[in-house]
């Protein structure tokens, strides 16, 4: 198993899909999932920041998670989610969603029975090494400068860099203050700065690094 976590725009989800890919093994986007709760909770007309509401519906909710990395998918209710899920309402309010203790704990218990039924997997978002994950073979915290990762946003939405840098931090400060398994480093994790470096380059590295953890 591979736990990547790191902010936003640091390149995990490419990274990710592109690691699984290379080991055949499966990809587990967390985030989408909080993304995919979110989702429901305005569906619903819920305040994001009733913790009370948003639970109920995060327990009432069906997800339906995709793990192949060539087609990751998510459905909620049945419903398709991948584009919407992406969209700047979601993007405003999951960090609020997020920080729910119970939201959490309801999908990281999902998210290690996912782990538990595979033999191979890549597995992305903000707290798998410190939680969900913390007996990975390989742990890795992508980062890059807040410009680089505004600059690689904005090319995805089309949105302006500066408001796009200033969601990033705003969502920075959020996702690392919040007091439900914030965004943190694992101890024993390798620091990957991908500011000036290829996808190709990234996975190639990360190939290196879980062969030498890997390999008697």
């Amino acid at each position: 198993m591979v736990a990547v976590d790191g902010p936003s725009g640091s390149g995990k989800s490419t990274i990710s899909r592109r690691l699984a890919e290379a080991l055949a093994a499966r990809y587990l986007d967390t985030g989408a999932m909080y993304r995919a709760v979110t989702w429901a909770v305005l569906r619903d007309g819920i305040d994001p920041r009733d913790e009370d509401a948003v639970t109920k519906v995060a327990r009432s909710v069906a997800l339906t998670i995709g793990v192949d990395p060539r087609e990751p998918h998510f459905a909620v209710d049945g419903t398709p989610v991948d584009r919407p899920i992406r969209g700047p309402e979601v993007t405003q309010a999951v960090s609020a969603v997020s920080a729910v203790k119970a939201v959490r704990a309801l999908l990281v218990a999902q998210q290690r029975k996912i782990i538990g039924e595979s033999t191979r997997i890549v597995v992305e978002g903000r707290d798998i090494g410190t939680v969900v994950a913390p007996d990975a073979n390989l742990k890795v915290y992508l980062t890059a400068s807040v410009d680089e990762r505004a600059r690689r946003r904005s090319a995805e939405s089309a949105a302006e860099q500066s408001a796009t840098a200033a969601d990033l931090n705003r969502r920075d400060q959020l996702d690392s203050t919040r007091a439900a398994d914030p965004l943190r480093q694992a101890d024993d994790a390798v620091v990957l700065d991908t500011t000036a470096l290829g996808i190709d380059e990234v996975v190639a590295r990360l190939r290196h690094m879980l062969d030498r953890v890997t390999t008697p």
